[in-house]
């Protein structure tokens, strides 16, 4: 099964769950705007992504200027995502083992 967390204001994110949809993937959606994420989950999503915090992040956000995040630690960036769920870069994909960022949403396509 595949979990997309989702934002459904984001057209990049409709278009990703409309590929796993018409492609008859089992889906769990999170909306995590909604449902906020903890440290635990997003140090999984950077784990599975194989990418750095800075990598998972919205940095033309108004909220990663407001926070001066451009010179952040790890640690602090994560710690911005879970406070500021804006700033996570959507849709991201993922099964038990593996992720993508959907952007472009046809990336979602080597999941399956």
């Amino acid at each position: 099964m595949l979990t997309i967390y989702h934002n459904p204001r984001c057209s990049k994110s409709r278009q990703t769950l409309a590929l796993i949809e018409e492609n008859n993937q089992e889906v769990c959606i999170v909306e995590y705007l909604k449902n906020p994420l903890d440290e635990n989950t997003i140090q999984s999503l950077l784990s599975r992504l194989n990418v750095s915090p800075i990598e998972m992040m919205r940095t033309k956000e108004s909220e990663f200027k407001a926070q001066a995040l451009a010179q952040a630690t790890d640690k602090q960036l994560i710690e911005a995502m879970v406070n500021t769920p804006k700033l996570i870069e959507r849709p991201i994909v993922t099964t038990q083992t593996h992720a993508i960022i959907g952007r472009p949403p046809e990336n979602v396509l080597t999941l399956f």
